[in-house]
Parts: structure tokens; sequence; C-alpha cells
């Protein structure tokens, strides 16, 4: 730069657009972008106070949805549909005292539930009216003395054990005086077995899974046919098992005894490969099994819903073990008890099933289950790794898909059809809730990303757009996976996501829990994709959707009645935030800044909410203001607004917000481009609280206010009276301070001194100087420090300090600055 150019001070001063230099808007747009991204906080969701299949907010009607509470007990289960093939049935006990030990309300033995002498032998229970005799007539089981009376001493681990001919005969051996004794009368085959579990040594097995060999290295046991197994090893554990008269109460050592039972009885057909429905005992198996949860232990109950699923129940029977399940899921204190065991391997293998039309409310119930359960941190991590959301997915397509036409049971019309359509209705919110649970898990979002889950949640969306409870469902996940920039990309590559999203906003506008987060994802996607904002602002009447949205939840003071205080402002937070997001977009932009509702809107908001107590929804209010106000063409409404919004700003800069301040410092860097705002500046001494941010050293602060002094330095008249306040000063120690951390404040420092020096006596030269060295030592700074470091110094030399430099060269005649 010559002194012959520096002649014509006006062509060097940097000001506002259409004249010679950069204007701050210009600056902050290359430097540190005026237009920005505005971030909130997720919306808030309370926990359900109860656990039920719909929440206590859900949009069904309560007459017409399954019930989440209900009793359940043996009657309600229906005898097999297959019977044993060899016509054998279980004996019933003719004598069976109910174990009378209880526990009192203190968690103690109640003395007055002691356990009482039988009663005389000759008494019988068969054919009275108690439940007792009902259950037995009901299971219509023949009496058939033991195979092997000798074992009926015996703890029900044991009697599985008892399968070797070798061990059969010793325990026949010792025990033949007793069984002869006790077979005398047929009345007499079973002595009070609740009282003799009790008194069975059990320390050895208690907190163990009994061990079942059968066919590994055993002659015998390789050569035992099914009729042997099941007299010797299956019938006498049974025969305990009938027992049990329902209302007994039993310790929580029987209850081990009898899990262990249930749980070796599994691993013995397991082994043998009777599971399933080929085994010709199952029916008299099943019959036992569902006696016992009369019991009334929902450990147990568990545990003999996992066998009782492995032998491949269906229908009637398939639906209330899942509704078992589901009760026993209700209650949170039972979590535990899924840890253990393989309980959930068998409910999502039911969700597995092809034609899930058949069972249908089966599944309902199930899914209901794993959706209370997901809601447990370490249960929804062993979910996760289960492959749970690979299979919600896969059940969300076949619901979606429909019956098959080619099913016996079902039909795609009339009231069948509707009823199908109802229960995969009930089934989707269970499954989009249990993906809600899991989403909660930052492990769960490569799940997410490698199972195409956002394009089937948005087909979710679109064939059920008018059930609110799935609709919310599917929000939340978005919600809260969209903070994620992975997700959010994966979301935007959705082509139709913006579409349904804006569609759902038009049709419940008034549902607030879903409005606000569809505008809380839609933001989130804004701020990370460029296309998502063109999606939304091509979408037809997309624009005019969120400004209807804007008009409701902005009337004041007497807004509709459905719609609440916190949250309906925060409905305006999200809605504020996307217009400043799409802002962004130059198209979108221009067109927002020259829309007179859109403009008009904003102002609203800051006339009638105060900084003190709406902070968040002012402060996004001026942001979107200020990515407007970038757009400065003759059609632009911010620009021909712009005495009004200089008043508002004022109040701002007065606030105690510094949040607030530092907004409307902003948009004053851009608004102060036009004369007559900067000459509303000066004559309302707003230079002296901009002059004032310098002392922030805050880095956003000081760049925002240097925006605002560079335009107002742009008037001759205006440097004389900037100087005044000490603002020189104050721009070298940001340089000094605050540059060497940051090249583009440093920038914007410079470019300031430079039109406040002009047509003035030099200041604070030396210091000024000794700054300028300091930036020319790479080793002082920390701006890049790859091997472009030098030209990058070179570069900020002849574009930044070179005017400065230069200035002081003129005046004092000082030589070789510039290194």
């Amino acid at each position: 730069m010559s002194l012959m150019e520096l002649q014509d001070k006006s062509e060097h001063v940097y000001t506002s657009t259409g004249l010679r230099r950069q204007t701050s808007a210009e600056i902050v747009s290359e430097a540190r972008r005026s237009l920005r991204t505005l971030a909130t906080q997720r919306p808030f969701t309370p926990q359900e106070k109860h656990r039920q299949l719909f929440g206590e907010s859900s949009s069904r009607a309560h007459d017409g949805r399954p019930p989440s509470a209900f009793s359940l007990h043996a009657r309600h289960f229906e005898a097999p549909d297959s019977r044993p093939g060899s016509g054998t049935r279980l004996s019933p006990l003719e004598r069976k005292p109910r174990l009378s030990v209880s526990l009192g309300e203190d968690g103690g033995l109640d003395e007055a539930t002691l356990p009482k002498p039988p009663a005389e032998r000759g008494n019988t229970r068969i054919g009275s009216g108690g439940s007792r005799a009902k259950l037995l007539r009901a299971a219509s089981v023949n009496r058939l003395p033991p195979v092997t009376p000798n074992t009926k001493n015996m703890s029900l681990e044991t009697r599985i054990r008892a399968d070797r001919p070798g061990d059969r005969e010793k325990l026949h051996c010792s025990d033949v005086t007793e069984h002869t004794t006790n077979s005398s009368s047929e009345t007499d085959l079973h002595i009070p077995t609740k009282h003799r579990i009790l008194q069975t040594d059990v320390s050895s097995l208690r907190g163990s899974k009994p061990e079942v060999k059968l066919g590994h290295g055993d002659t015998g046991d390789d050569n035992m046919d099914e009729s042997v197994f099941w007299n010797t090893k299956l019938l006498p554990v049974l025969q305990e098992f009938e027992s049990f008269a329902p209302g007994d109460a039993v310790s929580d050592e029987i209850v081990g005894q009898l899990c262990n039972a249930c749980n070796g009885l599994h691993e013995a057909l397991a082994e043998r490969g009777m599971l399933g429905r080929q085994f010709k005992q199952r029916s008299a198996i099943l019959r036992t099994l569902f006696r016992l949860i009369d019991v009334g232990s929902d450990r147990l109950n568990l545990t003999l819903a996992k066998l009782i699923l492995a032998l491949n129940v269906s229908g009637n029977n398939l639906l209330n073990i899942c509704k078992l399940v589901f009760k026993i899921s209700r209650n949170a204190s039972n979590d535990a008890l899924f840890l253990n065991g393989c309980i959930l391997d068998s409910l999502l293998s039911l969700l597995h099933c092809e034609d899930v039309w058949s069972k249908s409310e089966a599944v309902l119930y199930c899914v209901g289950s794993l959706k209370l359960l997901s809601g447990n941190s370490t249960l929804s991590r062993l979910l996760l790794s289960k492959g749970f959301v690979v299979i919600l997915l896969q059940l969300s397509k076949r619901l979606m898909h429909g019956p098959s036409s080619t099913s016996a049971n079902i039909t795609s019309h009339g009231s069948e059809g509707e009823g199908q359509r109802i229960i995969a209705g009930h089934i989707l919110v269970q499954v989009t809730a249990a993906l809600r649970n899991i989403a909660d898990q930052s492990e769960s979002r490569p799940s997410f990303l490698s199972n195409k889950a956002f394009s089937t949640l948005c087909l979710i969306l679109e064939n059920h757009r008018k059930d609110l409870d799935i609709c919310i469902n599917v929000a939340r996940i978005f919600s809260k996976l969209s903070t994620y920039t992975e997700c959010c990309h994966a979301l935007a590559e959705s082509p139709r996501c913006c579409s349904i999203f804006l569609d759902l906003l038009s049709k419940h506008s008034g549902k607030q829990d879903l409005v606000v987060r569809l505008l809380f994802t839609l933001g989130n996607l804004t701020a990370k994709s460029t296309e998502a904002r063109e999606r939304v602002y091509e979408e037809e009447g997309g624009i005019a959707v969120l400004l209807d949205l804007f008009q409701v939840y902005q009337e004041t003071p007497s807004p509709p009645k459905q719609f609440r205080g916190p949250e309906r402002e925060d409905v305006l937070v999200k809605l504020i935030r996307l217009l400043a997001n799409l802002a962004i977009h130059p198209t979108v932009g221009t067109a927002l800044a020259a829309n007179t509702l859109c403009v008009q809107l904003l102002l609203e908001v800051l006339e009638c909410r105060c900084v003190q107590e709406s902070e968040e929804l002012v402060i996004n209010a001026v942001a979107t203001i200020n990515n407007l106000s970038f757009y400065q063409g003759e059609s632009s409404v911010v620009r021909s607004q712009h005495t009004h919004i200089s008043q508002l700003l004022l109040k701002l800069l007065l606030s105690s917000s510094m949040d607030a301040v530092l907004e409307a410092t902003r948009v004053f860097g851009n608004l102060s481009q036009i004369k007559d705002v900067r000459h509303f500046i000066m004559q309302h001494k707003v230079e002296q609280y901009v002059v004032t941010l310098l002392d922030s050293k805050t880095p956003d602060v000081c760049f925002s206010a240097c925006g605002v002094l560079i335009n107002l330095s742009a008037d001759p008249e205006n440097r004389a009276m900037l100087r005044a306040t000490g603002s020189t000063q104050k721009l070298i120690d940001c340089l000094r301070d605050l540059g060497p951390q940051d090249w583009h404040l440093a920038a914007v420092v410079c470019q300031t001194l430079w039109n406040c020096s002009l047509d003035g006596e030099p200041q604070h030269t030396q210091e000024l100087l000794e700054i300028l060295r300091l930036y020319s030592d790479g080793g002082a700074l920390q701006w890049p420090s790859d091997d472009g470091v030098r030209q990058v110094q070179e570069a900020c030399w002849e574009l930044l300090f070179l005017p400065v430099a230069e200035r002081l060269k003129e005046r004092f005649y000082i030589e070789d600055v510039i290194p």
C-alpha cells in the first residue's frame, strides 16, 4: 500500500455492502459466520408412574383396549390339545394337608399358621366342595400308585436325578418296609408332602441349577425308553407338584426347590428332545404345571412360563402364559428375576413367528412385557445384546404388511380384518415404546443405523399417522437419536421424513407433546443438513404449516385451553429455532426475511415476552432475526422494520442477560450497515454499551462488538466520539490478550483499529508496534502449526495488519515495520 493510495482515506474504510470494503456481516460470513444454527434441550418426558400396556396419557379409549390389570389362575388354562398316548394319568392325592406356614406382616413366621396335624385317615378331600377338589376334577387324572414309591421322601431335585437303574434298586431296597406300610390303603398313598419338603436338606442345591445327566456315557440311560423315563424320572416329580393346593402358604425355600425342580425337568426334556409338541405325555405335564400357578409365586411362575413356552402351547394357553409374564413384569421389583434363566430368549423367540396374526394377542402381551423390562437399563442392554432392535423392526414390517391372504384364520376385510388392524396398532404401540426405551442406550445407535431403522420408523409414522400413541413414541425415538450427527444424516436420507413430519404437525397441531418433539427433530435435521432445509422449504405448504403453528401457540393472553404454559413456550422455542436453522440456506433465508408474517411473529415475541422470565425464547427470537437480517435486499421486511427492531434491541442491551446482550449486538452488527440505524445508535449512546463489551474478555462478545464499531466508524463524524470512549485501548487489549488464540478475532480488531485511527491523532503507537512484532513471531501464536504456517503469517500481514502498519509508517516514518 503506497502513500499515494492512502491519500484517499475513504477508499480504505471497512464499511457496508455496496461501498468499497467488507461490512461486518461479510466479515462474519467469511471468518465466523454470522448465520448460526441454534441448539436447545431435548423435550423432557416424565417417567410413567405405573407399568401398563398403555400409559396414562394414551389416546386410546379405556373400554376399547386390552387391559393391563387382570387376575390369572390355573382355572383359566385349558386342557392341552394333545393327550397322552398311553392313557396314563396322575393319581390324585386323597389327603393333602395344606402347608399352613405363612409370613406375618413383619416378614416373620405367623404362629397362628404353624403346621397342624393331618386330619383323620379316613377323611378324604375328594368330592368336597373346596377349590382343591374342583382343581382335581378339572385336571381329570386317574389315581395310580407311584411307580417308585420309595422316592417319596426324596427332594424334588433328587427325584429328577433318580433315573439310573442301579440307583433305583438301592432306593427300593432301603425303603421297602416304609413302602409296605404306607401303601396299605389307597387313601394313604401320599404323606404330607409339603411338610416333608420343608425337612429336606437342600443346602447342596440352593443357589445352583440341578445337573441332569441323561445319555452321556451310561448304557442304561441310552437305552431307557420313553415309558421308563416317564415312570422313573418325571411321574414322581409331577406327583409332588400335585400336592400343592391353591392358597397354600409356601416358603421361599420351597419355592426355590420347586424352581430347581422345574428347571431340572426342563433340562431333562430338552436332553431327550421331548420339548415342543411331540412328547406323548406332554398333556399330563402341562396340566400339572398349570396347577402350580396357583402357588402364587412370581419367581415360580416365571420358571413355569419358561417351561410351558418350551412345550409350545398355543391358543388360549399361550395367551394366558404371555399375560402371566406381563403381570410379573409390571412389578419393577421383579426385574431381577428376568436377568436369570432364559425367559427373555423364550419371549424373543415368540416374536420371530411368521404368522403373527394367529397369535396376535399373545404377541401383544409378550411385547408389552419386553417394553416394560426395557425401561430397566441393565435389562435394556441385555436385550440389545440379543438383537432386540432387529427383532422389533422385523415384527413391525410383518404387522404393516398385513395378514397373509392364505391364512386360514384371518380375512383381510370385514369386521375381522378391522379387528386385526386394531390389534396390529396395539402391538406397534408396544414395539415403538420398547424401541423408545432402547434408544436411551448409547450402545443402541449402531443397531438403529445398520438396520435401516429410520426408514422403517418413517413408514410406521406414515401408515399410522392417525394413531397418536404410535406417533408420539416414534417422535420420541427421533428426538433422542437425532441429537447425534450420524443418526441425523441417516434420518435425513429418508426422503419422506420431512414431508411426514410437516403433515403430522398440520393434522395434530393441538397435541403439544407430539408437536414439540417433531419440531425438535426437524431443528436437529436442519442444523446439520442442507438437504433437510431445502426439503422443508420446498414441501408444498411447509412454511405455512410452521407459521400457522407459530400463530396458534403465540396467542396471548388467552391461548386455547388445552395448551399448558411451560409446554406451550417450549413449542415456541423449538419452532423459532427451526426457523433460525432454515434461514441459513440463502434461498430459504431470503424468503423468510421477506415474509411479513414471519417477521411480525418474531417481533411479537420481543414485544410481549420478558427476557427474565422467557430467556431462551427471547434469545432464540433475536438470533432468528439476526440470521434474517443478513439478507438485506429490497424485499427484506427486517430492513424495512429497522427502526422498530432497533428500539426492541435497545431494551435487550440494558438487560441482565449476557446472552441477550450478545444476540442484540449481533443484530446491530448487521443492521448498522443502514445509515439510519447508525444514527439511532449514536443518538441513544448505544456505542458506549458496545465499547464496554470489549472488556468482556470473551472472543464471541468482542467479535460482535467489533462488527458494530467497524460500521459506526465508517462515518467520519462518529470516529472522534468512538475514540473518546476509550475504544482504541480496549481494542489493543483484545488484540494482545485474545488475538494470539483467535486469528479471526485479530482480523476484525485490526480492521476496527484501522477505521478508528483515520482522521485522528495516533495513540498507543509503541504498544501497538510491540503487538505487531509479537504477531510476526510464529512461536508466540496458537495459529495453524503445519508446514504452511509461514504462508498464514504472510497472509495475515498482507490482509490484516498491513493497513495498520502502513498507517503508522506514514505518520511516524517508521522503516521496515513489515518483516
